[in-house]
């Protein structure tokens, strides 16, 4: 069995303000990090960090070689990144006071994915396997569709979301990892945990895993024998950024269930990490590995 993430890679360039700049206002930063990050790139990352085999597909420029050597750095495997023509995907990160962000994106090479790449990677994989897909790379309805003929188990975190997102055909996922917001503008509905009741009657064989911040998490697994429900407190930390703490989530999450682990415990150790995550500044440089989170949790 075998992790595969068709992901983004980006340059972070994170600045920390004393507050979100406004329509009109020129801000002083009070600091400039350039960093690695990407949701793709952040939660391959804590895929390894959880301990999975997982490799990175995806589209990196000229300028992004040192996310490449990053990632296997971090024990990703790259054979399947390929370098092209083009300016690198990036972002633009503020941090404010208390912790919080907000982001502008850039796709750039991430939006440059093409038909054979799909082809050519996914037919490196078979029934069984996992795949991990975020919205922040082009083709995703075509590459759900492949995968899904290959009979891999499909994982989509839809963010950021937007429209286009309605052309991928959500029966072919095994899960669907969301966000209070994300979960409502999925299903339709105003409230994040009815989402779920929407979702499952839209699409009876898709679990639903939606993070719901301080008020923590909640999943819905579906199985041969119905649907099992856990919920996951928050563990509390001292925020300093919040960039990669729910693809720090996801990446324990979903390494968890590739193992084989009960619900619950996934749920734990996720939210473990993503609490250690929070307290460190950037991206894929704030996630702890596996042993940090288990000797977290084994002093609770």
């Amino acid at each position: 069995m075998k992790i595969l993430n068709f992901g983004s890679l980006n340059v972070d360039y994170v600045y920390s303000v004393d507050y979100f700049v406004r329509a009109g206002e020129t801000l002083k930063a009070n600091s400039r990090e350039v960093l690695p990050g990407g949701k793709g790139l952040n939660q391959s990352v804590a895929l390894a960090r959880a301990g999975a085999q997982v490799y990175h597909a995806g589209c990196i420029g000229a300028d992004g070689e040192f996310l490449r050597e990053l990632l296997n750095k971090k024990g990703v495997n790259t054979e399947y990144l390929r370098t092209i023509d083009g300016m690198q995907g990036h972002t633009i990160i503020q941090v404010d006071k208390k912790g919080e962000n907000c982001i502008l994106l850039y796709g750039g090479t991430n939006r440059r994915i093409g038909d054979s790449q799909i082809d050519e990677t996914l037919a490196h994989f078979d029934q069984g396997d996992w795949l991990v897909l975020q919205n922040e790379v082009n083709s995703l309805p075509r590459i759900v569709d492949a995968a899904f003929a290959r009979g891999m188990r499909i994982v989509l975190n839809p963010s950021p979301y937007e429209e286009g997102l309605k052309e991928v055909d959500f029966g072919k996922l095994s899960w669907l990892l969301v966000n209070e917001v994300e979960a409502c503008q999925c299903s339709g509905s105003d409230e994040p945990e009815r989402a779920w009741d929407v979702l499952h009657a839209r699409y009876p064989r898709l679990s639903v895993l939606i993070t719901l911040g301080s008020a923590g998490s909640i999943a819905h697994a579906v199985g041969p024998d119905g649907v099992d429900t856990v919920r996951q407190q928050a563990f509390r930390a001292d925020a300093v950024d919040t960039t990669a703490a729910g693809d720090t989530f996801t990446g324990f999450f979903i390494g968890g269930l590739a193992e084989g682990r009960p619900l619950n415990e996934c749920m734990r150790r996720a939210s473990m990490a993503s609490a250690i995550s929070v307290t460190r500044m950037g991206a894929a440089v704030s996630i702890p590995k596996v042993e940090e989170v288990e000797s977290r949790l084994a002093e609770l």
